[in-house]
């Protein structure tokens, strides 16, 4: 029995000390490295879609203005008469009472009192020299896309021009997070920074809107392997871009938005947020 402990021991030796040999080429082989590390960097970037909203309501298709004229006559045939008509009630009833001669009338006094049907005519006479405004613009006409007074029934979004890897592209603004800001923080500095503070606008709240990252080109990898982007909306209030910030820029309507967008990743990422 002594014999055969014997003859186990250094072959229980050997296998640990084996094992102890594989666990340490396994910890050499992933133990982490300062370049990979680097390589594996993202930089943050903060995005803004600036949106100038409807100015007026849609204009109604055949199919809806039937609807709506259904329910006028729907509600005119279930609702009360309104002060106006009966007023006009009773002035009918007043006069039919003057001409039987069932009751005396004030010449003078009568002569200066309206009546409800001196007030629907006067109404219709204003009526008459009213015009609606035009739905359509100068700047329309003109196709002025820098303008946002144009395609009023419609909401426009600002797309500026911007040099990445010395190619010009249409973006939305955007720019990278600093250290010690809060990606709000970043999307508000940026903006100012790309279009001026002329620029007056609205953020909906202190969460992106939407996601989008990219890798740099294989040369460009030494600081980062590429870019996140955060966006962030905002609704204009008043002001301009200043031209002297940015002088490529576009108010575009949604589909000429996706129309426009060179990057087919970028561009269905942008869509999936818009309204």
């Amino acid at each position: 029995m002594i014999r055969k402990t014997a003859k186990l021991v250094p072959m229980t030796n050997r296998l640990l000390a084996r094992n102890a040999k594989t666990t340490t080429l396994q910890m050499s082989t992933t133990a982490p490295d300062a370049r990979t590390t680097v390589a594996q960097n993202w930089d943050l970037y903060a995005s803004v879609l600036v949106e100038r909203l409807p100015v007026v309501s849609k204009s109604l298709n055949s199919l809806e203005r039937k609807f709506q004229e259904q329910l006028w006559r729907m509600e005119f045939e279930n609702s009360l008469k309104s002060n106006h008509e009966l007023k006009h009630d009773q002035d009918i009833i007043q006069n039919e009472l003057i001409k039987a001669g069932k009751i005396e009338v004030d010449l003078d006094d009568n002569v200066t009192k309206q009546t409800a049907q001196d007030l629907k005519d006067a109404y219709t006479e204003e009526l008459k020299s009213s015009r609606f405004a035009s739905r359509s613009t100068a700047d329309d006409a003109a196709n002025k896309t820098t303008s946002t007074d144009r395609c009023l029934e419609d909401s426009l979004y600002l797309v500026i021009e911007e040099v990445l890897n010395k190619n010009t592209h249409r973006l939305l603004p955007q720019g990278p997070r600093l250290d010690g800001e809060t990606m709000r923080q970043a999307a508000e500095r940026v903006l100012r920074e790309k279009c001026g503070t002329q620029l007056k606008v609205h953020f909906y709240g202190n969460a992106p809107c939407g996601f989008f990252k990219y890798k740099y080109p294989a040369g460009m990898r030494e600081n980062g392997i590429g870019a996140k982007v955060f966006f962030y909306r905002a609704a204009l209030l008043d002001g301009a871009v200043d031209q002297t910030v940015v002088k490529n820029y576009e108010w575009l309507t949604k589909p000429a938005l996706e129309e426009k967008l060179e990057y087919i990743d970028y561009n269905k990422c942008i869509q999936k947020f818009l309204l």
